[in-house]
């Protein structure tokens, strides 16, 4: 009688630890299913802020943006560039009309052969320069003057298409460039003879997207703007019509 007893009594106990363990298993899982709703609420909401705000940073490489609105400056070109175009050259096609096709900013830091940590807070920049992810470009050969080794990481670069090419574009032109210090106007001596522009900036600091108090050290960038014009006179029309102020 008495080993019955203890038997239902090891029973009574086994069950109920078991019982325990069910318990804490289900509250694990629940917690666990908490947690990732949470944190799929949270990756919604923070989709929905950026749409809202009409900001996205790309990939490198990638030209999708946010914003469904057609650009400013796109709009400028199809309804103001392509018809002054047309009757300045005596054009008879709209196809004819020159346009652009890329854009590539390109910084490159000689402390980066040393040091090539430098060039973590220049991607940053470009990045939130240009609203895109740059890459890095390499040394492609070793250089033992310079004490380049091939394969060292000298610079960062973005390559601008179609909406975001645009939308820098228009940000440069009437927002950055008036405020370099004394401006003048760009050199109209950039082309390369094949519709091709490049133009140098000095100072990071006159787009308004870096913050002055957070650089480490002042940097400039290279900006070729490619177009399909077969020469420069057309080139140099088409910028200029879209806004780019030549120095006179």
């Amino acid at each position: 009688m008495v080993a019955d007893n203890k038997d239902n009594e090891t029973k009574a106990a086994a069950a109920e630890g078991g019982d325990a363990a069910d318990a804490e298993k289900k509250a694990k899982l629940a917690a666990k299913k908490a947690a990732a709703e949470a944190g799929r609420a949270k990756a919604k909401k923070d989709k929905a802020d950026a749409a809202a705000a009409g900001v996205k940073i790309a990939a490198a490489g990638e030209t999708k943006v946010s914003p469904s609105k057609t650009p400013r400056l796109k709009e400028t070109y199809q309804k103001k560039v392509v018809p002054a175009l047309m009757k300045e050259f005596q054009f008879n096609n709209a196809m004819q009309v020159p346009t652009l096709k890329k854009v590539v900013v390109n910084c490159a830091v000689k402390e980066a052969v040393a040091n090539p940590k430098v060039l973590d807070s220049t991607f940053e920049e470009i990045m939130a320069i240009t609203g895109q992810k740059p890459v890095m470009t390499r040394a492609k050969k070793a250089i033992a003057a310079f004490k380049v080794r091939q394969g060292n990481p000298v610079a960062v670069k973005v390559t601008l298409r179609r909406a975001r090419m645009y939308e820098f574009l228009d940000r440069l032109m009437n927002v950055a460039l008036p405020r370099v210090r004394d401006f003048k106007g760009v050199s109209p001596k950039g082309f390369d003879g094949r519709g091709n522009y490049s133009l140098g900036i000095r100072e990071q600091i006159i787009f308004p997207e870096i913050n002055y108090d957070k650089i480490d050290k002042i940097k400039g960038m290279t900006i070729t703007i490619e177009t399909s014009a077969m020469t420069n006179e057309h080139a140099r029309a088409l910028l200029t019509e879209l806004g780019m102020p030549f120095r006179k």
